[in-house]
């Protein structure tokens, strides 16, 4: 149970999270995972490798601290969290060990001067009781994935049926369930954990469910990433036949009921997730303006699908933005850099809209201000990120 004097005690270790707390997570991923090799399928050693994954959980870390006697300005930041562990199967017996890591990390970068044993009861009381929050939000999304028509709780085999280039860089593969039974139902903007074995290691990944649920089969459309391992698995060694172990769908990133106009701003392969949710929105009355950035043509997966659904529901709009292109045929409507000016042309009239998007983080700082610059209410635009999640500001 955390006392008011821990919450203080907590709460008073926020400046030393200001100016160090990036240090002492990269110090605890080193204690993780170097001694825990059990958990290391949970994390993507090419995060580890940029900063990502500590500057995540630095931020995560901080807002606790910060908020610790009112969890329930984090906002969205818990339930991102929680997603993210219902996708990748973290169970109750992994906290403990995240705990113990934690707790001696901050007493080996901030020293026992600092770090005194009042310092690391607190904290104890602290992750124990945020532990207990997660674990017990987690076990109510297992138990319902379990509970759902055609769903499951861990892993269940899938086949590999189709595995289909979209673009120079991505490959979709459809996924159906090996024992042939019924398949559950997801909302648009929600994605799959997958574990696979690459070179005899474990690892699990998330990747977006690109098409709309039919009750058959689950698509998802994956990047080939430079140095990745799991993209370049699936690329290169996962065939047609295949079977692999699959988590149910996951995430909080979904297309909202309402009947505003919908705008789907993606970049590169922030497009997957938005595919599902056009789908979803196109069987409204709502508006949608479906607006997509790309290198070039050669990289720019989707579009034959994309302006197929034009031609058959007036209400779509779609708009193509390119870094550069050579070719006459299948122009963008701009190149290069986008304007705030050119981007309010691509929006509906109103600004009262429900904006979703995602892509490369510069790319989503930069629509985010010129969604706000251009009058769109921050309340009414969503982003996720693939990865750990980072601030825009």
């Amino acid at each position: 149970m955390l006392t008011a004097s821990q919450r203080a005690i907590v709460k008073s270790t926020v400046p030393l999270l200001e100016s160090g707390g990036e240090a002492l997570t990269t110090h605890f991923y080193k204690i993780l995972l170097s001694e825990h090799p059990e958990v290391r399928p949970f994390f993507n050693q090419a995060n580890q490798a940029s900063g990502d994954q500590p500057r995540a959980l630095a931020n995560g870390v901080l807002m606790y601290a910060r908020h610790i006697d009112k969890l329930e300005a984090l906002g969205g930041l818990v339930a991102q969290i929680i997603n993210k562990h219902v996708s990748l199967q973290i169970q109750p017996e992994h906290y403990p060990i995240v705990g113990g890591c934690l707790l001696r990390a901050i007493r080996e970068v901030l020293g026992s001067d600092i770090a005194t044993d009042e310092v690391l009861a607190a904290w104890g009381a602290a992750y124990g009781q945020l532990a207990d929050i997660l674990i017990g939000a987690e076990e109510k999304i297992y138990a319902a994935n379990a509970a759902t028509p055609g769903g499951w709780r861990g892993a269940r085999r899938f086949r590999v049926a189709r595995k289909v280039p979209e673009s120079a860089e991505i490959t979709s593969f459809y996924l159906e369930p090996e024992d042939g039974g019924a398949l559950a139902d997801f909302q648009p903007g929600q994605y799959l954990g997958l574990r696979l074995v690459v070179d005899g290691e474990e690892i699990r990944r998330n990747y977006s469910l690109s098409a709309a649920p039919n009750g058959r089969d689950y698509r998802i459309s994956v990047k080939r990433e430079e140095g990745g391992r799991a993209s370049t698995h699936l690329h290169d060694r996962l065939r047609e036949g295949d079977v692999i172990d699959v988590f149910p769908p996951a995430g909080e990133f979904v297309l909202a009921e309402g009947d505003k106009p919908v705008v789907l701003i993606s970049g590169g392969v922030g497009i997957t997730p938005t595919l599902a949710m056009l789908d979803a929105a196109l069987q409204s009355a709502r508006p949608v303006h479906f607006i997509h950035f790309a290198r070039n043509r050669k990289v720019h997966a989707f579009r034959e699908a994309v302006d197929a659904r034009q031609a058959t529901h007036a209400q779509l709009k779609r708009f193509y933005v390119y870094d550069e292109h050579a070719e006459e045929a299948d122009a963008p409507h701009a190149t290069g850099r986008l304007s705030s000016e050119q981007l309010a042309q691509y929006l509906p009239a109103s600004r009262d809209v429900d904006a979703y998007f995602l892509g490369p983080k510069p790319f989503m700082r930069q629509i985010r201000k010129q969604l706000a610059d251009l009058g769109v209410p921050a309340a009414q635009t969503r982003y996720e990120f693939f990865g750990p999640a980072a601030a825009l500001d």
